[in-house]
């Protein structure tokens, strides 16, 4: 089951994460951060008001923490989804949202079984091979900057969301998404940036429901699995983002990023096996 959330939370971020790069390509990445983030918040406060919750305070200050990085890896993604190519600045963002929980799982006592444990290594590699860049376009080593950074963000996002109970059903879901629109706009005023959102960055509403089922998707995920494991698969919805941005864009692959797309389904599988 969670190998099955997993896959479905990297299936909607890369889809998010496409459609992010569209918008913010139209828009500033801030109007469409605002307009994503909300509409996923909408979304997450709706779900949790149906499901029900019994969240306790460290719960929602988990929930409240993940939004910080979620947000500001929002904002860092789009920002360079709008100015470099998408087959560069999404894998690399998936670098930091995985490692930094599987390095909190590991010192805190998780233990994956040997094939889980190659797939986690295999994973590593197969991130790096599709960011990997080929040329020397100035717009695009920004944009391994922001994608860096973005990766920092989902890191803290993924930790602190994975480290909320069970029984707090989606509650810090909720909280996450609400504090994520905070955030983007504190650092839109901070770095005097528009976020204000216009009529193209409306638009991104449509966001809403695939950044909310991602979580969602990973928050239950955590719950039926290891930390370590649950990450890694989430972390490699770069996949389908540059499998869209190939198909519908016309984004060359390249022999690395072919590689390493191999590399994450021989990753996914021997997790699964695990």
């Amino acid at each position: 089951m969670a190998i099955v959330l997993s896959l479905l939370s990297a299936l909607a971020y890369g889809v998010s994460d496409f459609l992010g790069g569209i918008f913010a390509k139209r828009s500033t990445p801030w109007q469409v951060a605002v307009v994503g983030q909300s509409s996923s918040a909408v979304c997450a406060v709706t779900a949790t008001c149906v499901v029900g919750w019994h969240a306790g305070s460290s719960d929602l200050a988990a929930g409240a923490i993940a939004g910080l990085g979620g947000g500001a890896g929002v904002a860092f993604l789009y920002r360079g989804l709008a100015t470099a190519r998408m087959g560069v600045v999404a894998p690399l963002s998936a670098v930091g949202a995985a490692l930094l929980p599987v390095v909190f799982g590991l010192i805190t006592g998780e233990r994956p079984s040997g094939l889980a444990t190659a797939g986690i290594i295999a994973a590593f590699p197969a991130i790096v091979l599709i960011s990997k860049v080929i040329d020397d376009d100035p717009a695009h080593r920004g944009g391994v900057v922001d994608g860096i950074l973005a990766g920092l963000g989902f890191g803290v996002l993924f930790l602190f969301l994975g480290r909320a109970s069970a029984d707090s059903g989606l509650a810090p879901l909720a909280m996450s998404q609400l504090t994520s629109v905070l955030t983007v706009i504190a650092m839109a005023i901070a770095l005097r940036q528009a976020w204000v959102p216009d009529r193209t960055a409306v638009r991104a509403v449509v966001m809403g429901p695939l950044g909310a089922s991602a979580q969602g998707a990973f928050l239950y995920a955590t719950h039926h699995g290891l930390l370590s494991v649950v990450s890694v698969i989430s972390s490699l919805y770069p996949a389908s983002t540059v499998l869209l941005a190939a198909v519908l864009l016309r984004e060359r692959i390249h022999r690395a990023q072919a590689l390493g797309l191999a590399l994450a389904a021989l990753a996914v599988s021997l997790v699964a096996l695990g």
